[in-house]
């Protein structure tokens, strides 16, 4: 049902301005729920949401992809020494760095606290390993002296690639088991993980 208003032509650019007004609004919401506050990279239920979609599109395709967990290195030492403040720059430093060298179809977020997640799309296993270490030398270049002097922000990564008949959990959880391995090994690298191949294929592979 129309009403006055609605045929009122002066009333015209009011609707539209309003119209606009309400469009931002809900756009600013959608990307409050698909985003880090602090950092402005995406959340964990974003990029889970494009782990997904990655899987499904290497199902069609055929091309791989990786994705790598990045947790920093002595974070809690960061924070204890140089206070939260500090730290929460650390954090915005690190995921400054990453969205300028990150291709512009690779994703970046923040999974929790000072964990983060990259797709890298369209990417083999040994591309993805060298990804990581141009992130690294970025990462090392930064002036970390302006915000921990005498201390240099490095990371550990977990580095994998798609599997058959895997979900977006399972694959993340495979390269945070990696990302805690390169922890384990002295922090300050990548270590690289593939799903493991049932046994029984091998065995079906030899009877053919």
């Amino acid at each position: 049902m129309s009403t006055e208003c609605d045929a009122c032509p002066a009333c015209a650019p009011l609707r539209a301005r309003l119209a606009e007004k309400e469009q931002a609004i809900l756009d600013l919401t959608e990307s409050l729920t698909r985003h880090d506050i602090l950092t402005g990279a995406l959340n964990r239920r974003a990029l889970t949401e494009l782990v997904a979609e990655e899987l499904q599109r290497s199902s069609r395709t055929g091309q791989p992809f990786c994705f790598a967990m990045i947790g920093i290195d002595h974070m809690k030492e960061v924070n204890h020494k140089f206070g939260h403040d500090i730290g929460d720059a650390v954090l915005q430093g690190i995921t400054r760095s990453a969205t300028e060298l990150l291709r512009t179809l690779d994703r970046f977020g923040r999974i929790e606290s000072d964990q983060f997640g990259v797709i890298l799309p369209a990417t083999w296993l040994h591309q993805g390993v060298l990804a990581m270490n141009r992130l690294t030398a970025k990462v090392a270049a930064f002036g970390w002296d302006t915000l921990t002097p005498g201390t240099t922000v490095t990371f550990s990564a977990g580095l994998t690639t798609n599997a058959p008949a895997e979900t977006a959990e399972m694959m993340i959880q495979r390269a945070e088991k990696a990302m805690a391995e390169a922890k384990q090994e002295g922090r300050n690298r990548t270590v690289q993980i593939e799903q493991e191949l049932p046994a029984g294929l091998f065995a079906a592979m030899d009877d053919m």
